[in-house]
C-alpha cells in the first residue's frame, strides 16, 4: 500500500496537526481543561486505588487550589496559545480523570459551557468505556451538528487479563459495546493504548492494535507506560517486580502497531509525558523529541508509514 496522498503532509503517519488542517482548514489547538471530575475506579464505585500506573495528582492546576471556571480556563488557554503560536480556532479538551462521570446536567452544563467561548469550534472528552450511558452519547451526537467532536475512551489492552491486573476496573467487551453504540453518529472516536503493560508481549501488543483497527475508530494515542512514584506501579518498579521497556523495544512495537493501523485512523500521540518529579523510569522516556524522532528514524529506516501492512 503506497503513502497516501490525502494525509497532504511529510510524515510516515497521519498525525492529528494535518488531519485538522484537512478537516477544518486551518490550525486547531486543544485546550486543556480540568472541570473538577473524578474517577470510578477511585470513588468506590468500582474501585479506590485506581489503574494501577496512575497517580492521585490529576492535573497542575487541581493542585494549586481551587480550579478556575471552564471559560476561565479556555480564556487563559487562549491567551498562552495566542502569544506562543498565533493560534485562533481551538477545541476545549476535558482530559482530567473521566470526564463524563457525573449527572447528565452537570456534564451539559460544563460542554455547554465550553462550546459558548469565542473562537471554539469543537470539543474532546476523554472518559472510560464504562461511563458513557446512552443519553451521553446522544448528547455528543447532538454537538456534532455544529461542532468538530471527539470521544476518547481509555483502552489500554485488549486483554482481559493485563486490564485485571493492571486494576482497570471494566473489560475489553465493555469497550467494544461503547465504540458500537457511538459509532455512527458523526462522532469521532479516539482510543488509547499503553504498550509496555507488564506481561505483555509484542504479540500482544500487535493483537491490540489489530482488534482496534477492526473497529469503526478514527484515531489513536498510543503512550509509552511510565512509572512513577505514588502508585503501585511504581511500587512494584523499584521492588524490581516489573521491568521497564527499552528504548529499541518501544520504538519497534510503536512502529510495528503504525504499519498495521489503517491509514485514515490519526495518530493523535506516540509517547507519553510524566510529572518530573515523580518520575521513575524509564529514563528515557523524558526526552519526547527524542522519542518521537527515534520512530520517524525508524520508519525511514524500514521504509515503511502508517497502513502499509494494514488489511482490510
Amino acid at each position: 500500500m503506497p503513502k497516501p496522498e490525502f494525509w497532504n503532509n511529510s510524515k510516515r503517519y497521519y498525525d492529528f496537526k494535518s488531519f485538522l488542517i484537512n478537516e477544518l482548514g486551518c490550525k486547531v489547538y486543544k485546550l486543556q481543561i480540568d472541570a473538577g471530575f473524578t474517577c470510578p475506579n477511585r470513588d468506590g464505585t468500582i474501585g479506590t486505588g485506581g489503574c494501577i500506573y496512575c497517580n492521585s495528582r490529576f492535573s497542575e492546576l487541581r493542585q494549586q487550589g481551587t480550579l478556575p471556571s471552564v471559560s476561565e480556563q479556555i480564556r487563559n488557554g487562549k491567551n498562552l496559545y495566542a502569544r506562543m503560536r498565533g493560534a485562533k480556532k481551538f477545541i476545549a479538551y476535558f482530559q482530567t480523570a473521566t470526564n463524563t462521570y457525573a449527572p447528565y446536567e452537570k456534564l451539559k452544563t460544563f460542554y455547554d459551557e465550553a462550546l459558548a467561548q469565542d473562537d471554539i469550534i469543537g470539543i474532546a472528552v476523554g472518559t472510560r468505556p464504562d461511563c458513557v450511558p446512552d443519553d451521553v452519547i446522544d448528547l455528543f451526537e447532538e454537538y456534532a451538528h455544529n461542532y468538530h467532536v471527539w470521544l476518547e475512551y481509555g483502552l489500554q489492552s485488549i486483554h482481559d487479563e493485563t486490564l485485571n491486573f493492571i486494576n482497570r476496573g471494566h473489560d475489553a467487551k465493555t469497550f467494544i459495546d461503547a465504540v458500537n453504540r457511538t459509532a455512527g453518529k458523526n462522532i469521532n472516536i479516539c482510543v488509547h493504548i499503553i504498550v509496555g503493560l507488564p506481561g505483555e508481549t509484542r504479540e500482544d501488543i500487535i493483537e491490540t492494535a489489530r482488534v482496534v483497527s477492526s473497529l469503526p475508530i478514527q484515531g489513536i494515542k498510543i503512550h509509552l507506560l511510565l512509572a512513577l512514584k505514588e502508585t503501585v506501579l511504581g511500587s512494584l518498579y523499584q521492588q524490581g517486580k516489573i521491568r521497564m521497556p527499552t528504548k529499541e523495544e518501544y520504538i519497534n512495537t510503536v512502529c510495528d502497531v503504525l504499519e498495521i493501523l489503517p491509514p485514515h485512523m490519526v495518530i493523535q500521540r506516540l509517547t507519553a509525558d510524566g510529572y518530573r518529579d515523580i518520575f521513575l523510569a524509564p529514563e528515557w522516556g523524558k526526552n519526547k523529541m527524542d522519542v518521537l524522532n527515534s520512530i520517524d528514524k525508524e520508519l525511514k529506516k524500514r521504509d515503511s508509514w502508517q497502513g502499509i501492512k494494514f488489511n482490510r
